[in-house]
């Protein structure tokens, strides 16, 4: 529409609304599920088939929504998602038993796969490398605050109205973003999309499916369950079979030629560690402020809260901090300050002053920040406008990845070490020990990453470090970073 809103403006809205919005949706659930278990008379432990649903749903499209965005237009696959995500929320507050919300949050998870890697991709497109660093602000907020802005939204519906209120809370932001977004966004089809890589996507979504459910009910069912030992190899085993296939197509659904790309492929793995870290921690410190220190879930969510408004500074400081420190310095610098900060939050007890555990967790938040934006903007500073949607994609399959393995490991450690253990008089009292552990072991993610993060080299980012406006050497993907470079 003539005389409309910037189309980068209308795309970084249309992004960060929907992905705040999907983002805070498995939050918000977590606090409200004893409360939806008691209204629904069902027993607590069935309740968990509502994150399994969704993350299952989600795991199926999550490979080949960068697919649909090229051949029937990102426009087009963002709305349907968009749309889809919103429906079901409103679905959701409408069910009267556990199978109607299930089936409603495996709509939601269909949604939520098709989000992130189409709006990214759109995001990327809209803003050349050099302008990246600019736009962070729109990177980090909807992926890293939601987390902890969800249980303090989740506990204020869930106590003052009703648990359905924490999914009819996404009508007041989906509905007009839907609008505004048929309005003003733009359509983009890639011609040489192709047909649909069909054994690719045979192999990925039943793999994606079964390991995402193996890791995020082992913890649950207990990792020797013969189920959990099956669905997680089957998982595996189309998942290796995926990469074979892939690598032979030669239009594959998750293109892994792109991994050739360096800076790609090692700022990759760096996400996939912070990410492990960053969700890790939000679940484990949670519990034990809880569970082990007597606060409320309210109380809980607003101590952890400081951790977004760190978040917030820190997408201000990144369009400055990036070009001037580089993505290399400034991710591991990032990375270093937030597993000091993990280990002293591991060392919190009764009698710490809330006031200093806010403020390191506004340390998390900014520290951190600075490294998510960094490895979002130079992830994909030599991705072409043609791969950007595959791009995307991985990154996006790798980032879910990393969660789910991180919430696993850590709940392995938390079970491992025992979160109860008998005093003198053989009455069970929590056990500190155990979440220090699973605190440590979110450190342990992030000094992985640092590992991996000592391997960039800032001169394979130099598109993202130009002025707007200087000329850019023609670079494909591959040339000058390929493995051998590496």
């Amino acid at each position: 529409m003539k005389g409309g809103p910037s189309p980068k403006v209308v795309v970084c809205i249309v992004y960060v609304a929907a992905m705040f919005m999907a983002a805070m949706d498995a939050t918000v659930l977590n606090v409200a599920l004893g409360t939806i278990s008691r209204e629904l008379n069902i027993p607590p432990a069935a309740s968990g088939a509502l994150n399994v649903g969704y993350l299952a749903s989600l795991a199926l499209v999550l490979p080949v929504a960068g697919w649909l965005g090229d051949r029937w237009g990102s426009k087009r696959i963002l709305l349907l998602a968009l749309g889809l995500f919103t429906g079901a929320s409103a679905l959701c507050g409408l069910a009267d038993g556990l199978e109607e919300l299930t089936a409603y949050r495996v709509l939601q998870g269909i949604g939520g796969g098709l989000l992130a890697p189409v709006g990214m991709a759109m995001l990327f497109r809209a803003f050349p490398p050099q302008e990246r660093a600019k736009v962070s602000r729109a990177l980090v907020l909807p992926i890293a605050a939601a987390p902890a802005f969800g249980p303090i939204v989740s506990g204020l519906l869930t106590d003052q109205f009703s648990w359905r209120w924490i999914f009819y809370i996404n009508l007041p932001v989906g509905i007009p973003v839907l609008l505004f977004g048929l309005l003003y966004l733009k359509e983009h089809k890639e011609p040489e999309a192709g047909r649909l890589d069909l054994p690719g996507f045979l192999l990925s979504a039943p793999g994606m499916a079964l390991t995402m459910y193996a890791l995020s009910q082992g913890p649950v069912l207990g990792w020797r369950s013969p189920w959990i030992a099956g669905t997680g190899l089957l998982g595996m085993l189309l998942l290796a079979a995926l990469v074979v296939v892939e690598l032979r197509a030669p239009k594959p659904m998750l293109d892994m030629r792109l991994l050739r790309d360096r800076l790609f492929r090692t700022a990759g793995l760096v996400g996939m560690c912070s990410a492990a870290g960053l969700l890790g921690m939000l679940y484990v410190f949670p519990l034990m402020y809880q569970y082990v220190l007597g606060a409320s879930a309210l109380e809980t969510g607003l101590t952890t809260f400081p951790e977004a408004l760190g978040l917030m500074v820190s997408s201000q400081l990144v369009p400055w901090s990036y070009p001037k420190l580089g993505p290399k310095r400034l991710i591991m610098t990032g990375l270093l300050c937030t597993t000091a900060i993990f280990v002293l939050l591991s060392f919190v007890h009764e009698g710490t002053d809330p006031w200093l555990i806010r403020s390191l967790l506004f340390g998390v938040g900014v520290c951190l920040g600075h490294t998510v934006g960094a490895v979002q903007i130079a992830s994909f500073a030599n991705i072409p406008p043609s791969s950007m949607g595959r791009a995307s994609t991985w990154f996006q399959v790798q980032n879910r990845l990393g969660s789910a393995i991180g919430l696993a490991l850590l709940s392995g450690i938390l079970a491992a070490v025992g979160t109860g253990a008998a005093n003198a008089a053989g009455v069970m009292e929590p056990n500190l020990t155990a979440y220090r552990s699973a605190l440590l072991g979110a450190a342990g993610f992030l000094l992985l990453g640092l590992w991996f993060a000592s391997g960039i080299r800032d001169s394979d980012a130099a598109a993202t470090l130009r002025k707007r406006g200087a000329p850019a050497p023609v670079k494909t993907v591959g040339e000058r970073s390929s493995p051998a470079e590496g």
